[in-house]
């Protein structure tokens, strides 16, 4: 069994709920957990790095934007030269808006895009660059409803989540046969978050019955795929609250 300390995990998109579970999740089994938010958020990865070190994890946050190429590839040679070898990378950020068809902006559509999709080609990419020398390690992408079909007001959010679901299949298809493990996971239902507990106040109100899906138990099912033995692998799985029609 490999010493998990000697390896790092990459969340790119360690946002306030799901995001930082994955990360504590990670940084708990005993990896190097590298959170990383757009720089504006750099106040924010510091509370949660200095949440996992109060529990006697590592974890060093990165403030970078995801869809710049050069920050991105710099990121990646920093966390493997200084910090430690890269095991597991999760692509995670959020770019869920609503806006009816004509008032999609052309600005509006390629920003989601570049947020959802180019940034998870960025990410995915350079991840396999490390891994393939390796021969190990896993990639895995963070999905949505809309990524399986679109609805009335969310025609750039499902535009650019069917195509980050493209990607991680010819991903799989690509990298599984060396040895990295893609996986594409489809989250179904509302997630206990506060723009969810503002928003959608109705929603909310089932989280006491298990209505809505848990950040802590989100991660428990990244870290279960992650663990999986290579003889059956899992590449899709979707998580939704067992009310939660589909």
């Amino acid at each position: 069994m490999k010493d998990l300390s000697k390896f790092s995990a990459v969340i790119i998109g360690a946002g306030d709920a799901t995001g930082s579970a994955i990360t504590k999740k990670f940084a708990s089994q005993g990896y190097k957990a590298c959170p990383v938010r757009r720089p504006t958020s750099i106040k924010k990865l510091e509370v949660l790095c200095e949440e996992i070190s109060a529990e006697g994890g590592y974890a060093k946050g990165f403030g970078v934007d995801a869809r710049d190429e050069e920050a991105v590839i710099k990121l990646f040679e920093e966390i493997e030269s200084t910090i430690a070898p890269i095991d597991v990378v999760v692509f995670n950020p959020g770019a869920n808006v609503y806006y009816p068809i004509v008032e999609t902006t052309s600005r509006v559509y390629k920003k989601v895009w570049e947020m959802a999709a180019f940034a998870g080609f960025l990410t995915g990419r350079e991840a396999a660059k490390y891994m393939k020398k390796r021969g190990h390690g896993s990639i895995f992408f963070t999905g949505a409803t809309a990524s399986l079909r679109g609805s009335a007001g969310f025609s750039a959010f499902a535009g650019a989540k069917f195509a980050l679901r493209a990607l991680a299949q010819s991903m799989a298809r690509e990298l599984g046969p060396q040895g990295i493990h893609v996986a594409h996971f489809i989250i179904d239902g509302a997630i206990d978050t506060q723009f969810i507990k503002e928003l959608f106040p109705d929603i909310y109100a089932l989280k006491d019955q298990d209505g809505i899906l848990r950040p802590d138990m989100i991660a428990e099912n990244y870290w279960n795929i992650h663990c999986q033995h290579r003889s059956a692998w899992s590449h899709e799985i979707d998580l939704r609250p067992y009310m939660e029609k589909f």
